[in-house]
């Protein structure tokens, strides 16, 4: 397919389940632009029937004349409404496709993405592929098609009247080519300015309270104003293109018919051609602007597309990491035993963040892992989710490696309560039941008294269907962490991880979240990430992790006892 070669062939599989809708569009094309030929024929005919005074012809063939555009405007409907679906659908697929590629791929990739950059690859960058599609199949294509109808029947009249009228068209096939690679080019650059200006939006509007805390509404007001005009100027250089071009085509669209006009004067005079015949020539002629015109448009917008289509690509070409083992299994977890067998990371080979860790957590045991920051605490909790892989050694649950596990039955039996709880824009209902479509309105209430975060949500306006705003920044901390552990019990894990879960609250609202906490690690295994050692005194085990390795372990008397790592941060905490 033509459109394959203008670079949208890595697409065409967003397009087959929609081929036949495409087909159907297609004949209503061909019937549509059928009626070009036939109009013209007309014309010349209602000229000779004036010429003449034949009355009963030329009400005929205004009969017949009105027939054809009731048909021609039924085919134009079902050509416009039907590729109006296809484009739409194929591009609701491509949206989708990218955005569930998105979700597979590693954190890394979204450590060094820009968030307002990937939004705008997802709205704009899509819409425009759609466009562009349907306007491909509804205006690129029927006007190539009626070019060459008309131009057949124009042979069909005159061929040297025909050969003499398009000798300017490769002029204009070069500079319509040459116009649409430079509309490539500049838009390449104009849509990645946008998606710097959209990067830009999305990190002062979530971190819009620094902005207000500092009082840099003037600075960021600076930058914003200087996106913006590298932003203008990039599009202003891409329609600037689009000005030259039309006057250009349009001077050489002049210039033939000046042409055709002496020629076809010289043809009469020399009775080669009659009247008829050149008002029913010059009648395809005129068919034939608006096709090139459309052409022209249809193109150059096409050419533009494909910066878009290759910003989709890029996503779609990155390949996660960590994937689903072709043998993996749905991990059933029984006990909740937790073992690293000589475990080793790196994130890149020059940088070990992990050396030769073994250690078992036993069903029920609560471990804390302890130590400064960069040591390779939150590494380990890492590997259990398994969002990185271990360059060495392995974890397993139940005895079986994580990596012979599907990824999502794997994070189904793991729980996390984080440091910064994040909440989505919805009800505080569906913010506990996240990841649910339905749920059961009484075990989200059972789960929120569990949590100590029942009274507070019935004290809200509508209880828990209030709506928080982006990000839960309409409640507090302690609000927040307390939906979090809600948002736990009702998924039941097996093994809870706990990462710094009470280290930003004051404190009353750490003494609602330690008890609410209680009340979640019963009978699970649990995992806790800690700098502040108040909370892990009544751990079973603590690991004093160090530059990647476990130095020390015990209980809290026994670390004391030792006089280590641990007494030292004890010392420098607790002095």
């Amino acid at each position: 397919m033509a459109i394959a070669r203008l670079g949208y062939q890595p697409l065409l599989p967003f397009l087959r389940p929609y081929r036949f809708l495409i087909f159907r569009a297609f004949l209503c094309t061909l019937g549509f632009i059928g009626t070009m030929p036939l109009l013209a024929h007309i014309l010349g005919l209602v000229a000779e029937s004036v010429a003449t005074g034949n009355v009963p012809a030329i009400l005929q063939l205004a009969g017949g004349t009105m027939g054809m555009f009731v048909v021609r405007g039924l085919c134009q409907y079902g050509q416009d409404a039907l590729m109006a679906q296809a484009a739409l659908r194929s591009a609701k697929d491509i949206r989708v496709r990218v955005y569930q590629h998105l979700h597979e791929l590693d954190l890394d990739y979204f450590a060094e993405s820009r968030t307002g950059d990937l939004a705008y690859r997802l709205t704009e960058d899509v819409d425009r592929i759609g466009e562009v599609i349907g306007k491909f199949f509804h205006q690129f294509v029927p006007s190539v098609l009626q070019l060459i109808l008309v131009v057949g029947y124009m042979v069909y009249l005159n061929w040297v009247l025909t050969a003499t009228t398009l000798v300017v068209a490769p002029l204009v096939a070069v500079l319509i080519g040459w116009f649409g690679n430079e509309m490539l080019r500049r838009s390449r650059q104009s849509q990645d300015q946008i998606s710097s200006l959209a990067s830009l939006l999305a990190e002062v509007f979530s971190g819009i309270r620094s902005v207000r805390a500092f009082g840099t509404e003037s600075y960021e007001l600076q930058r914003f104003a200087v996106e913006s005009e590298q932003s203008c100027r990039r599009k202003y250089a891409t329609d600037r293109i689009r000005a030259i071009q039309y006057p250009v085509i349009g001077f050489l669209e002049a210039a033939g018919i000046c042409l055709l006009f002496v020629i076809g004067s010289w043809l009469i005079s020399q009775e080669q051609l009659t009247g008829s015949q050149f008002v029913a020539f010059c009648a395809g002629v005129l068919l034939l602007i608006d096709p090139i015109v459309n052409t022209t448009n249809s193109y150059n917008e096409i050419k533009q597309t494909e910066a878009s289509v290759e910003r989709i690509l890029e996503i779609l070409r990155e390949r996660p990491s960590v994937v689903d083992h072709p043998d993996a299994q749905p991990l059933v977890v029984t006990a909740g035993e937790v073992t690293y067998d000589r475990v080793c990371f790196a994130y890149r080979p020059e940088q070990s963040v992990l050396r030769d860790i073994s250690f078992k957590i036993f069903p029920g045991e609560v471990v804390a892992l302890v130590g400064s920051s960069g040591a390779g605490k939150s590494t380990l909790i890492n590997l259990l989710l398994r969002f990185y892989e271990p360059t060495g050694g392995r974890v397993c649950i139940d005895g079986t490696d994580i990596r012979m596990a599907t990824l999502q039955s794997l994070r189904q039996q793991i729980a996390i309560v984080p440091q910064e709880t994040v909440l989505f824009s919805g009800a505080i209902a569906a913010n506990i039941a996240f990841g649910q479509i339905t749920w059961d309105a009484a075990a989200v209430e059972a789960a929120a008294k569990i949590a100590n975060a029942h009274d507070f949500i019935m004290d809200l306006p509508q209880g828990y269907d209030t709506w928080v705003g982006e990000r839960g920044v309409t409640l507090s901390g302690g609000q927040r962490q307390r939906i979090a552990i809600a948002r736990a019990v009702l998924h039941n894990p097996k093994i809870l991880v706990l990462d710094e879960a009470t280290s930003a609250l004051d404190a009353e609202s750490e003494h609602l979240v330690q008890e609410a906490l209680q009340r979640l690690m019963a009978g699970r295994t649990v995992l806790v990430i800690a700098h502040r050692l108040a909370t892990v005194r009544q751990c079973d085990r603590i690991f004093v992790v160090e530059k990647g390795q476990i130095v020390e372990s015990g209980n809290h008397s026994e670390l004391l006892s030792q006089g280590g790592r641990y007494a030292q941060f004890h010392d420098r905490q607790f002095s």
